[in-house]
């Protein structure tokens, strides 16, 4: 067992607070902190600790010094000697990119056409930083904000109507003409390819509609999908990305929900805090709501039209004991939450877990103690991990605290997990 200390990720649109808090650090911090890392990812591995709290290695590092103790052999065997899985804190005070993640088969075709063009590997410019696909999961810690996947087309003809914008009315028969994904295709991509003097007149008109609308008195069910608009419209004014959001769910998770976003599914995360596992991969097509690298060809080559209700992407959980787990259908992880009761009052105090492959337990608040079979336990505060490796006898978690809440990210055994 490893003690992990995960590593900070200081984008733009991070929080000052949430990660600087969770750590025990001075509030606010001196930059945004947007994702604290617990994983093996050549970018930012998360940093071993030994016992008396000072740094060892990196997890990538220990991993490949004794991958068949680390991992085991069908981890190894199954995703060519890396830990699958990459866990992240989120913390998200302003919106991140609208953007979507290539399948497997994508990811391997961009790769290496990339490669064989010879666009570097660290280039601005570059799509597809590795062969792999990025499927994810984000479990909400407090009340979460997301766009994701495409609406209903019928639905999203109500909400364009509703803003009586006449700049609107040749896009808007677009989708009423053809209500379906090839309509969504059709009209997604006359915006994002838009000129820029199309863009300038046809975003403040959609505004204006909004503000209009919001500003008359009438209950509206489209609410909040006006005052994202609004809010991505003060921010990116000239975005085509803004236009795009008025196509997608718009989606608020309270804590303990969770949305699996699958390959070719179109999201941006807005606003909040929550817990995200994805295959352990650095591939992102933008679309739009960043200053970063957009490649529109390629976005819409990877994107999935298909309308999605919320229903389908939220995420089904399963009990287990003091689990809760998040079903998806992705090979590279499994995620659930555990709350343990320190005081044995309401809740059960401890839980054992003996499933093989390798294991990381992420502390969200209070602290746990982790003792293998026959061994001395190991405290783990909030804001901290620890690394169980397929080597490592079973363990038994106990509350370290009043009430202790981690989560707990493994290689699952099945399909569903």
């Amino acid at each position: 067992m490893r003690t992990l200390e995960g590593v900070v990720r200081p984008y733009a649109w991070g929080s000052r607070t949430a990660i600087a808090s969770l750590r025990g650090r001075p509030v606010p911090s001196p930059h945004p902190e947007a994702e604290l890392w617990f994983g093996a990812h050549p970018a930012g591995p998360a940093v071993c600790l030994r016992p008396d709290g000072e740094h060892d290695t990196d997890l990538l590092s220990a991993i490949d010094a004794a991958p068949v103790d680390m991992l085991g052999r069908r981890t190894i065997e199954t995703f060519d000697g890396r830990l699958p899985f990459l866990m992240k804190v989120l913390a998200a005070d302003e919106p991140l990119s609208l953007q979507a993640h290539p399948s497997l088969a994508q990811a391997r075709e961009g790769f290496d056409r990339e490669n064989a063009a010879g666009v570097p590997i660290d280039a601005p410019d570059r799509n597809y930083r590795d062969p792999w696909h990025k499927p994810e999961l984000i479990v909400a810690t407090t009340e979460f904000d997301a766009l994701a996947g495409f609406r209903n087309p019928a639905i999203t003809v109500e909400l364009l109507r509703e803003l009586q914008v006449s700049e609107l009315d040749p896009y808007l028969g677009m989708l009423a003409g053809q209500p379906d994904s090839e309509g969504l295709r059709a009209l997604f991509t006359t915006w994002l390819t838009l000129p820029d003097a199309s863009i300038a007149t046809l975003i403040p008109a959609v505004l204006a509609g909004a503000v209009s609308r919001l500003g008359s008195g009438n209950s509206s069910r489209f609410g909040a999908e006006l005052r994202t608009v609004l809010e991505l419209g003060e921010v990116y004014p000239r975005d085509p990305g803004v236009l795009a959001s008025l196509l997608l769910n718009r989606i608020r998770l309270e804590p303990g929900e969770g949305l699996y976003l699958p390959a070719g599914n179109l999201h941006a995360y807005l606003r909040g805090i929550g817990i995200e596992i994805m295959a352990n991969s650095d591939n992102v097509l933008r679309g739009g709501l960043t200053p970063k690298h957009i490649d529109v060809p390629e976005l819409l080559r990877v994107l999935d039209f298909t309308p999605a209700d919320v229903a389908e992407i939220t995420a089904p959980i399963r009990t287990v004991g003091a689990e809760r787990v998040y079903l998806t259908p992705a090979p590279e992880f499994r995620l659930s939450r555990v709350e343990l009761d320190g005081t044995g009052l309401r809740y059960a105090s401890s839980v054992c877990f003996d499933m093989p492959g390798p294991q990381i337990l992420a502390v969200l608040h209070g602290s746990i103690d982790v003792r293998p079979m026959g061994g001395e336990a190991t405290t783990i505060p909030a804001g901290r991990a620890i690394w169980i490796g397929d080597a490592e006898p079973d363990v038994v978690v106990h509350a370290g605290s009043s009430r202790a809440v981690f989560f707990r990210a493994l290689v699952p055994a099945g399909p569903r997990g």
